[in-house]
């Protein structure tokens, strides 16, 4: 048993297991104000965000692995939407044919968006997006498939998944499934430790780096309102979302983009009572640009925009949020300190005087091995 700050690796004399636990907490603590002059408290966010448990591993050979994630905290287990505590984030098994070529089969995140895909131990703000809160796909149980090789020198990777469309919550499932596909080119070659899927440039690459991404996922007759996400449709529908991002790091400086689009044919539902439910068909984008001191301190701006579209756009206004962080990292991402300021703004009305605009603060320390 060897403890690193990687996490306490055991594995046997005979290599036939290994397995790496970790662990990591977000401790935060911010605030909402009334409105963009009015400076009362209108919501306090004080509470431990996220408590995880992790194990990789595999077992019988290097070709069996294994992943386990489990969340202790309200905020991560969906009670609010679904009134089941899912301690369960990711339990999957992979099998890896070649160094090239591995499919997965259990439940883990599907080859959506980049910020989703990306842990959420590795963001350089103390939350993702409003584009990927409204429109990410996040995680499904089923069969993944992925394959990464070169064209003349350049990396590319290609992921595919079918699976249930549910999300986590799911107990038993209709027969209508999720076809989610993604495609992935570096045109500069490949990141330093898989810094594509890393917020701020951290290794300070010494040469420019790119990569570019399209992917579309379909599900058919969910019963979320976010697809594997959300609140219980009163029926099921059908919902398309495109996604195209990109990040770029080069001596420090980090920019990352991502375009998704929610489509569906008819978004809203209906119970007995009259009461509504709907999927959020419209589009959204978010741009991120970062730059790492030498010191280790982090600066970052972000500007995010949420657009409904069709029927939507009677029960949702555009949403708009600048936001600027100073981020202190002591160990990269394992060990850090967050500082975010946020301003919200509703109908592309930035006027300090609307009365639906309003200030964030969000101070928040991760801590994790």
């Amino acid at each position: 048993m060897i403890f690193r700050m990687n996490g306490l690796e055991v594995k046997t004399k005979d290599s036939s297991f290994y397995a790496n636990f970790r662990f990591r907490m977000q401790n935060r603590m911010g605030f909402y104000t009334q409105g963009g002059t009015d400076f009362g408290i209108s919501e306090w966010d004080a509470r431990v965000r996220r408590l995880r448990l992790r194990v990789d591993g595999y077992v019988l050979s290097p070709k069996i692995g294994y992943s386990l994630q489990l969340a202790f905290t309200r905020g991560d287990q969906d009670v609010d939407n679904t009134g089941i505590a899912n301690i369960v984030r990711d339990a999957v098994i992979f099998y890896h044919f070649t160094d090239n070529f591995y499919v997965a089969f259990g439940q883990n995140k599907l080859p959506g968006n980049r910020q989703r895909v990306n842990s959420s131990g590795q963001l350089q703000f103390a939350e993702r997006s409003i584009v990927n809160n409204t429109f990410t796909v996040d995680r499904d149980f089923g069969i993944k498939a992925y394959y990464n090789n070169k064209i003349a020198g350049m990396p590319y990777r290609l992921k595919g998944a079918i699976t249930t469309g549910e999300g986590r919550s799911v107990n038993t499932t209709d027969n209508g499934l999720a076809y989610t596909g993604r495609v992935e080119v570096l045109p500069f070659g490949e990141f330093k430790n898989e810094g594509d899927y890393s917020e701020g440039d951290l290794e300070r690459e010494e040469s420019p780096k790119l990569s570019l991404a399209g992917g579309y996922s379909y599900n058919f007759k969910t019963n979320r309102t976010g697809g594997q996400l959300g609140k219980e449709l009163y029926a099921a529908r059908d919902m398309g979302t495109a996604i195209f991002d990109l990040i770029f790091k080069y001596n420090g400086w980090a920019y990352e983009s991502e375009y998704m689009k929610r489509t569906s044919d008819n978004p809203l539902t209906f119970n007995n009572s009259g009461n509504l439910r709907y999927v959020y068909a419209g589009w959204g984008n978010n741009h991120q640009v970062s730059y790492l001191f030498k010191n280790h301190y982090e600066t970052a701006l972000r500007y995010s925009i949420l657009q409904p579209e069709d029927l939507t756009a009677i029960y949702e206004p555009r949403k708009e949020i600048l936001e600027a962080g100073v981020t202190r990292y002591l160990r990269k991402h394992r060990i850090k300190a967050q500082l975010n300021l946020s301003y919200n703004t509703e109908d592309g009305d930035w006027d300090f005087q609307d009365d639906d605009n309003y200030w964030g603060a969000l101070f928040q320390v991760e801590l994790g091995i």
